[in-house]
C-alpha cells in the first residue's frame, strides 16, 4: 500500500492530458485534465483514491470515469473520499457506449459512468493534516 502512495505522490502531471489506466479511451471527447479513467484490473483502488486527491488538489474537482465492471471501483473510489471528507459529488452522469469488439460480429453496449467531485471547503485542512502524519511518522522509523 506504501508503494502504491509513493508512486501517486511521485507522480507528476503535465498538461497533456491525464488518463490513468485508459480501458476504453475517451474516444471523440478527447482527454480532460482532470480526468481519470478507472479501470478494474490495472491499478489498485486506492492509487485511483490518492490520484483523485492530487487531482482535486491541482484543479478543484476531478471526473472519474469508468466502463462497464469498472464501475463499482469508481463508486468505491468516490465513496472513500466522500466519506472521508474530501469531495462532495457534483454530477453523476451514466450512458452506454457501444464497444467493437474484434472477436464478435457486432458490437457490444457498455454501461459508462462519469462522476464529477469537487473540493469540500475542509479539503485543504485535512490533506495538511494527512501530511503532518506522514511526515511525523517518517520521522519516527528513522530514529
Amino acid at each position: 500500500m506504501e508503494e502504491v502512495t509513493e508512486a501517486v505522490n511521485n507522480l507528476s502531471i503535465s498538461g497533456g492530458g491525464a488518463a490513468a489506466g485508459a480501458g476504453a479511451g475517451a474516444g471523440a471527447e478527447g482527454h480532460k485534465k482532470n480526468r481519470i479513467q478507472v479501470s478494474n484490473t490495472k491499478k489498485p483502488l486506492f492509487f485511483y483514491v490518492n490520484l483523485a486527491k492530487r487531482y482535486m488538489q491541482l484543479h478543484n474537482e476531478v471526473e472519474l470515469s469508468a466502463l462497464g465492471m469498472a464501475i463499482a471501483t469508481v463508486v468505491t473510489v468516490a465513496e472513500i473520499l466522500k466519506n472521508n471528507g474530501l469531495a462532495v459529488e457534483k454530477k453523476i452522469m451514466t450512458s452506454t457506449v457501444e464497444v467493437k469488439d474484434e472477436t464478435r460480429p457486432r458490437s457490444l453496449q457498455k454501461a459508462k459512468i462519469e462522476i464529477l467531485l469537487g473540493k469540500t471547503e475542509k479539503f485543504d485542512e485535512l490533506m495538511a493534516a494527512a501530511a503532518e502524519e506522514r511526515e511525523a511518522n517518517e520521522a519516527e522509523e528513522q530514529s
